[in-house]
């Protein structure tokens, strides 16, 4: 199935659904992200907007973007903030976004769909300010060995999306090569992890 009809069809139970990474993820960028304040973030890969509530309250300005138009439906009913924008948007191609204009990018779950991430990281430089901050939350590549993927459950069906797997080197040395230096990598596990592959790969990279 393709990845916008699967988020698509996905976006019904997602937020109801059992999901250890999804709710893993949310915590994570909370504790990173506490405490600060941004003037203006980009989200890409929004969802339905579990990271854009958290978002709205740090930031004075928030773009959200996702591929998904059902996906954004959900998100505009949970986020209802005026300083929060959603945008239906292929993050594939040329972001339709000035130089310079943020200094928060976060991009959670997303990049195990993509193939190409210098072009991700290629336009997070280009839109990043001086000192701004680029969060990258994914699920560990080691859990992608043992084959874990992105999947949702319909009716008895299960229902695999198209994934990439990324190595930790791709992630830095993208970032090395578009000019972006790594601030903080940690390696995070859920309560129920116990003696598993960790969960998540999270990274902050800096302009």
């Amino acid at each position: 199935m393709k990845i916008q009809d699967a988020y698509n069809e996905w976006s019904d139970i997602y937020d109801s659904n059992v999901n250890f990474t999804r709710d893993l993820d949310a915590e994570v960028t909370r504790l990173i992200l506490k405490g600060q304040r941004f003037q203006s973030i980009l989200e890409i890969g929004c969802g339905t907007g579990k990271n854009t509530e958290f978002l709205a309250e740090i930031g004075d300005s928030v773009l959200a973007f996702d591929f998904s138009e059902k996906m954004i439906a959900k998100a505009r009913e949970k986020v209802t903030a005026s300083h929060v924008r959603f945008e239906m948007a292929d993050i594939t191609q040329p972001w339709i976004c000035s130089n310079a204009s943020f200094d928060l990018i976060t991009c959670n779950l997303v990049l195990e769909h993509i193939e190409n991430l210098n072009h991700i990281f290629a336009e997070s430089a280009r839109t990043l300010r001086s000192g701004g901050k680029f969060l990258v939350n994914e699920l560990h590549p080691f859990k992608q060995y043992g084959g874990t993927k992105a999947r949702f459950e319909r009716g008895a069906d299960v229902v695999e999306l198209e994934v990439f797997v990324h190595h930790i080197s791709e992630f830095i040395h993208a970032a090395e090569e578009n000019g972006l230096k790594l601030l903080k990598f940690d390696e995070v596990w859920h309560a129920d992890d116990a003696g598993k592959p960790p969960r998540l790969v999270s990274f902050v990279f800096g302009k």
